[in-house]
């Protein structure tokens, strides 16, 4: 294995562990290996960046703007402005302001693709204007098989980043028992008291198996 196969083969795995915490400049380095197979990408986004200036600059860089960097060419030009299509496209079905969220079956319907195939337990925040419009959908904790840690300054934050004034939690069990544990319970009478005094309602807290969803408010539960 030559010098760059290694490096490639160490970032791609860099990535897929940590794609969060990953820098910019090796997100550039690692997507331009598929525009060019062979040489070392990294001086390439470097240079991208600094003429652009940021992430968001490269991807807004015409393609002349970007033919005029030496290391850039038709293949690299292509894929860069293919990945700010579809980013569009994946924010725009994903978070599209247009979506009421009426019922519980509009919340499955938007939370579902966030569960599908995960290994681990996850907990993610459905975020609501004062009209329940859809603001956005963000992770907010990532646990083990058997359990995850959702904290009230994590849910806090994720809400008020958004400008949110109702949220849904969802989590899933890997178990694949729906059932609302006891801390499941805790967890979210002890949110809505956390949110309420930061004027945001907890409208629900939903818990996922595979194709199957509970809603604590709709089993009684819960009351907002």
């Amino acid at each position: 294995m030559g010098i760059h196969e290694g490096h490639r083969k160490r970032l791609k795995e860099e990535f897929l562990a940590r794609p969060d915490s990953f820098p910019d400049h090796k997100a550039l380095e690692l997507l331009l290996f598929y525009a060019n197979p062979r040489g070392d990408t990294n001086p390439t986004a470097h240079l991208l960046l600094d003429h652009f200036g940021s992430l968001a600059g490269v991807l807004d860089a015409t393609p002349e703007e970007l033919c005029k960097l030496s290391g850039i060419g038709e293949h690299a030009v292509v894929l860069l402005k293919t990945v700010k299509e579809l980013s569009g496209r994946y924010l725009t079905n994903r978070s599209s302001v247009d979506n009421i969220v009426e019922t519980t079956k509009d919340a499955f319907h938007i939370l579902r693709p966030y569960f599908f195939g995960a290994r681990n337990e996850i907990a993610v925040l459905l975020c609501l204007d004062g009209k329940h419009k859809l603001l956005g959908v963000r992770k907010v904790y990532e646990g083990n098989v058997n359990a995850v840690a959702i904290t009230a300054r994590k849910v806090a934050e994720t809400a008020l980043s958004l400008n949110a004034s109702a949220v849904i939690l969802a989590h899933n069990h890997v178990s694949g028992l729906a059932l609302p544990s006891v801390e499941d319970r805790s967890t979210t009478t002890h949110l809505k008291h956390m949110l309420s005094q930061l004027t945001i309602a907890l409208i629900d807290h939903l818990i996922f198996v595979d194709d199957d969803m509970v809603s604590l408010r709709d089993s009684g539960y819960y009351q907002p």
